[in-house]
């Protein structure tokens, strides 16, 4: 009984343990007051009221729970201080610390929950959190354009295209600040990752997010291979006003940022009117008449120029300049008559028309009858346009465009003719062709008329040569020339221009690449940019379009630049919906904008991949090299590009690029233009494809090629050179240098060629142990006679000398046979030591210390009369010794003789060569004198 007793008061104890801790758990969270939903001052749930969260230890850690938990991917900032406003609740959790790894706040360590204001705590320090959202658009120009990925709470995932509508577009852009979808594309190639997020939305395009549309799994499990891609833009609608009534002519409005704006007539043209007319249904432009219909009392007009080349579907696809654009005159707004207009009666296609010769809207009424005027790049309309005479306009409607030039405003000169796109050859080509284009594109006057394919080769026709422009014609086909289609050319001289609107952007620092100056080039000249204000979203974007990384940062504590520059800007602003600088309002262009103190010092977070191998500046010289040949001047060819080496693909390969390649690196003329990894495959990217030179270029930079990095190749069909200069480079065993593959190309493989060396080496070695032992063997044949010679030869001397020469010896004394004693034989050559005979009565007294390393012996006898008279020489002097008295020692030297000569001397040398192993031999006479043989 008692034990039934404890164990139900134990049960009653655990139930109330565990109805204490589900009680004490967060039960609901949400932020508040943040720009959306994945934004905001952080609030928790507990025992149903709302309350804050005390910022003491709130690192991005916990804000990362926060997020996920929420399912608005990872944090990017975690605010303190109520960044996001001060709450008004009970402040429920204080000292918060997350690792990062929970699923839920509630893992997270903190003190017991209570309402903390009771230890006066103040909504002061309220937590908050900035998340990166659920779906974001990646991989574009900015953040409001690219391809559908959502978080899985992990990392980020593409969205099918399955099912995917328009309305969900819109619920997208709305939700990223990006105003409104204009377009969207299925079946694109996925970014990165092959994962796809298991689910389809199905918005009905009101909901607040794409969080809260409808959705279900992917029919069967498995969802649609293919990305979708996202275009939003500030710019949403446009329309034709004419007295209140929007129909096919009048003036052009656009809906902006939820307002309807004029637009300015300045650079305003036939290709942007096109696009227009083409946007509502109402069929082509016939003239766009400035401030036709302009009503007094509307918005401020807006100053952005677009770029239209004809071929856009709409408006807001066109490119679009604002930066620097100057205030539009009062009135001077933007009017378009359409052909679809069922009220305008068209005019005439003869030369009877009701605008004055020689007028604008004269001009555009007969270009419109005989097919021309339209400047833009649209494709033929698929309906004719019947004039009131009966004749048929035309749908092949010429149209102009710059090409690969980085802006509407330079590049390769394009025109539709017939239906096809063609480029104009460079010849008689100057400023005078090119104000033309300039003009008729609404890009200013013209700075640089290039030639010789400087923005790369064109395909299809050649459509006009020997262009004779006087600069005032209002289109380039009005110049005079040979005629469509005429001409000697090639695509390698098809012809560009550079006009004063085109603009660039850099950063000025002597060792950095992503931080520095910044300048713009407009006009033909680079100047600063001031930094006033320059929020973040503008500092992003000038730094992404750069190539710099995604943010940056002002630097306003610089020493100011010396010396005096244009400061062509101020006032940039930004939006998030901008994919480039030019895209930014500002203030108008001029060319003191600020002072010295306020120029712009950007850094960015990333790092731009390095322009050159080495320290820069480089040229084109330092971006080439040949590698793997037999010489400096032969090689597989690899360019510098990105901040890599890579290769160049044997397509198109030809004796004119090699020749470029050689002249380029200093290195004659080419001899072949290798193919198929002559020189063995590169590694890395393959940079360039279809390079096409004439063989004349300056450099490989100047030849036509496809764009960077685009190719249809392997490292097999790696392209090589061979060149007439350079000097063979010799194999060498240093550590790091690799041999060159294959010097024998064609004939032996690698691992043929290592076994030819090993086996030659190998030889010599055996070569040199046979020669050494030969000799070794045949210097101890000839030994025993040697010794027997010189044996003798010494007794003869020492008896000679000790009877005939006692005034040599500077002593009384006569030396006897008993006081002598014979050096042992001894080699040069490091040899053991072998004794001679001993000689009769050998001493056995030891040497004085100024002897060491040598053995009295008796000082020789002179030669006898035998050898004199026969010419022969003694042994001692067929081993060089040289005979000399110096005090009471008498030294024998190799190579010198005694004071006579010849005959007088008996030790004359004779001048020829024995062995040298009678050197170095020493003769002491013990106390007297001494004969040393060195």
């Amino acid at each position: 009984m008692g034990v039934r007793m404890t164990l139900n008061l134990s049960l009653q104890g655990l139930c109330f343990l565990l109805s204490t801790m589900v009680a004490a758990q967060i039960t609901e969270l949400r932020l508040m007051h943040g720009g959306h939903r994945c934004e905001g001052r952080v609030e928790v749930k507990y025992e149903g009221e709302w309350g804050t969260v005390y910022d003491y230890k709130w690192y991005v850690e916990a804000a990362d729970v926060v997020c996920r938990q929420l399912g608005c991917g990872h944090a990017v900032d975690a605010p303190r201080r109520a960044h996001f406003g001060s709450g008004d609740g009970p402040i429920w959790l204080f000292q918060t610390v997350c690792e990062g790894t929970e699923l839920t706040l509630n893992d997270c360590h903190h003190s017991p929950i209570q309402d903390y204001r009771n230890q006066r705590l103040s909504h002061n320090w309220d937590a908050g959190v900035v998340c990166s959202g659920f779906v974001r658009l990646a991989g574009g120009d900015g953040p409001c354009l690219g391809q559908v990925e959502v978080h899985s709470g992990k990392d980020w995932v593409p969205l099918s295209d399955g099912n995917f509508t328009l309305l969900t577009a819109q619920v997208i852009c709305a939700e990223l600040g990006c105003g409104k979808a204009v377009s969207f594309l299925g079946d694109v190639s996925f970014r990165e990752s092959d994962r796809v997020w298991p689910k389809e939305f199905q918005c009905k395009g009101h909901e607040p997010e794409l969080w809260f549309c409808h959705n279900e799994p992917c029919p069967g499990g498995a969802c649609h291979r293919g990305a979708v891609q996202i275009f939003c833009s500030v710019y949403t609608e446009v329309r034709l006003m004419k007295n209140g009534i929007s129909q096919c002519e009048g003036q052009v409005e656009m809906h902006i940022s939820g307002h309807w704006k004029m637009l300015c007539a300045s650079h305003w043209n036939m290709a942007n009117a096109n696009v227009v007319c083409q946007q509502l249904g109402c069929g082509i432009a016939v003239s766009t008449p400035e401030g036709a219909y302009f009503v007094e009392g509307g918005d401020k007009i807006w100053e952005a120029r677009f770029h239209c080349s004809g071929a856009e579907s709409f408006l807001w696809n066109c490119p679009v300049t604002a930066l620097g654009i100057s205030d539009c005159t009062h009135g001077n707004t933007a009017s378009v008559i359409c052909s679809g207009n069922q009220t305008q009666v068209l005019p005439q296609c003869n030369d009877s028309v009701s605008e004055p010769a020689g007028s604008a809207a004269s001009q555009e009424i007969a270009a419109t009858c005989s097919g021309e005027g339209s400047q833009g790049t649209r494709k033929p309309f698929s309906f004719p346009v019947i004039c009131s005479s009966g004749l048929i306009l035309s749908s092949d409607r010429r149209q102009l465009r710059l090409v690969d030039g980085g802006g509407p405003c330079a590049g390769r000169v394009e025109i539709l003719h017939q239906g096809s796109w063609g480029t104009i050859c460079d010849d008689s080509w100057d400023l005078s062709d090119a104000h033309v284009v300039c003009r008729q594109l609404s890009c200013g006057e013209a700075l640089n008329a290039t030639v010789s394919a400087h923005f790369g080769e064109g395909s299809d026709p050649i459509w006009l040569d020997d262009l004779k422009c006087t600069g005032k014609e209002s289109h380039i086909w009005k110049c005079p020339s040979r005629g469509w289609g005429k001409h000697n050319c090639r695509h390698k001289e098809d012809a560009g221009v550079i006009c004063s609107d085109f603009l660039n952007l850099r950063m000025v620092s002597e060792d950095q690449r992503c931080a520095g100056w910044l300048e713009v080039f407009y006009n033909g000249t680079w100047g600063s940019v001031c930094h006033s204000p320059m929020a973040d979203i503008t500092l992003s974007i000038i730094c992404r379009q750069l190539g710099c990384g995604d943010s940056g940062t002002l630097n306003s504590s610089i020493v100011p630049r010396e010396g005096s520059r244009l400061r062509w800007v101020d006032q940039i602003q930004c939006r998030k919906t901008d994919s480039s600088l030019w895209q930014c309002p500002s203030d108008s262009w001029r060319r003191n904008s600020c002072s010295s103190k306020e120029e712009a010092y950007i850094s960015c977070a990333g790092v731009r991949p390095k322009s050159c191998p080495t320290a820069a500046p480089c040229t084109d010289k330092e971006k080439l090299r040949l590698r793997g040949g037999d010489t400096v001047c032969s090689g597989r060819v690899e360019v510098w590009h990105e901040g890599s080496w890579g290769t160049v693909c044997d397509d198109s390969w030809s004796l004119a690029e090699a020749e470029v390649v050689c002249q380029q690196l200093g290195c004659g003329s080419a001899l072949e233009a290798l193919q198929k990894a002559a020189f063995g495959p590169g590694n890395g990217s393959i940079w360039l494809d279809e390079v096409q030179c004439r063989g004349r270029e300056s450099s490989l930079w100047d030849c036509a090629a496809d764009s960077w990095g685009q190719n249809n190749c392997k490292h097999e069909e790696d392209a090589g050179v061979r060149c007439s200069g350079g000097r063979t480079i010799l194999l060498s065993t240093t550590a790091g240098i690799r041999p060159g593959p294959n010097l024998v190309r064609g004939i032996f493989s690698l691992s043929e060629m290592l076994c030819l060396i090993l086996g030659a080496l190998l030889f010599l070695v055996l070569v040199i142990l046979v020669t050494q032992m030969y000799r070794w063997r045949a210097k101890h044949r000839a030994l025993p006679g040697f010794e027997d010679v010189l044996n003798e030869a010494v007794y003869e001397e020492i008896d000679y000398l000790t009877t005939t020469k006692e005034d040599l010896l500077g002593s009384n004394g006569a030396l006897s046979d008993d006081s002598v004693t014979k050096l042992p034989y001894y080699s040069r050559d490091g040899e053991e030591n072998s004794d001679f005979q001993s000689a009769p009565a050998q001493r056995t007294d030891a040497p004085s210390e100024d002897y060491d390393n040598a053995e009295e012996v008796p000082v020789p006898e002179a030669p006898p009369a035998s050898w004199m008279s026969e010419g022969e020489v003694p042994p001692e002097e067929e081993n060089g010794m040289r005979a000399s008295q110096t005090g009471s020692s008498l030294q024998f030297s190799r190579g010198v003789a005694g004071p006579g000569k010849e005959e007088s001397n008996p030790w004359l040398l004779q001048g020829e060569e024995v062995n040298t192993v009678y050197d170095d031999i020493e003769l002491n006479a013990l106390g007297t004198s001494t004969a040393v043989f060195p």
